[in-house]
Parts: C-alpha cells; structure tokens; sequence
C-alpha cells in the first residue's frame, strides 16, 4: 500500500509499494520514486527525478532535476541539491548537471551538494558540509569545503584519518 497525505500534491503514479508520501509534499509528475520511502514534509521532488527503495528524505529538502539518489540512502532535513553550475534568472540550461548519491550513503544535516558530483556507496557526510567534489565510497567528509577524514565499513564503524 502505498500512502500520500491528503495534504500533499502527488502527479507522479511511479511510486513503489510501502512508500509514504507526508504533508506539504510536491511531487511532479515524471519522477520516479521506489519501494519502502519514507518522503517527509515539506519536500519537492521535480520531474527528472530517480529514488531507489528504502530511501529517507528528511523534511525541507529538494530534489531538483539531474539527481538520482540509489537504494537506501538517507538524505538528513535541509540538506540542498543544485543542478545548474551557472545559475541566472530566466536563463536555462540545456539540460541540468546531473548528480548521483549511490546506495547506502548518508548525508547529513543541511549539507550542500554541488551539481555533477558522485557520492560513493555506503558513504557518509556529516552535517552543515559543502560538497564541491566525487565523494569515494565508504568514507566520511565534512566541513566546507569537505574534506575526507576518514572510512567507514558496512557497519557503521567509523575509523579516522
């Protein structure tokens, strides 16, 4: 069963099984979401969108055209997505810079993902980073500009730099 809060304005019928949709959502109608999501408040999703399953996205977050975010990815609340490197009013790229977060990655708390980076699998990135740059799986980053200051195995278990 899928769920859509009679508060939230879904165009999109690409949404696998067991997925939640909450109040306050967009979700325009070419994106692409998969099985067991949970897609918190306040969250816009456009058109050339791809979500795997099992994804969490936090409230206050938008996913703007060109990202892809794989299987069981987290994405924490306020994290920002951009999509045009050269930004300017009423002028539009021919097409958007396109950015994948790969499975198992978790981003943190209003971090910024620059247009056109890879964030590899399983990685994590701590809150309030800037990412300007591919992000290699299984490591940690943070800061601004973040920085690699460590691993991370399949568990969980964090080994610093």
């Amino acid at each position: 069963m899928i769920f859509i809060h009679p508060l939230a304005d879904v165009h999109s019928s690409n949404i696998g099984e067991n997925t939640n949709v909450w109040q306050y959502c967009v979700v325009l109608q070419n994106a692409v979401i998969g099985k067991n999501c949970n897609i918190n408040c306040h969250v816009l999703i456009e058109n050339d969108v791809k979500i795997g399953d099992n994804v969490t996205i936090k409230p206050g977050v938008q996913i703007w055209d060109g990202v892809t975010l794989e299987d069981n990815v987290f994405i924490g609340p306020n994290v920002t997505f951009t999509n045009d490197l050269i930004p300017r009013s009423k002028q539009y790229p021919e097409s958007f810079t396109k950015t994948l977060v790969k499975k198992g990655a978790s981003i943190g708390a209003n971090t910024t993902i620059v247009a056109g980076n890879t964030i590899g699998e399983n990685s994590l990135i701590g809150a309030g980073s800037v990412i300007t740059k591919d992000v290699p799986a299984n490591t940690v980053w943070y800061g601004n500009p973040a920085k690699q200051k460590g691993t991370i195995d399949e568990k969980g278990k964090i080994t610093y730099d």
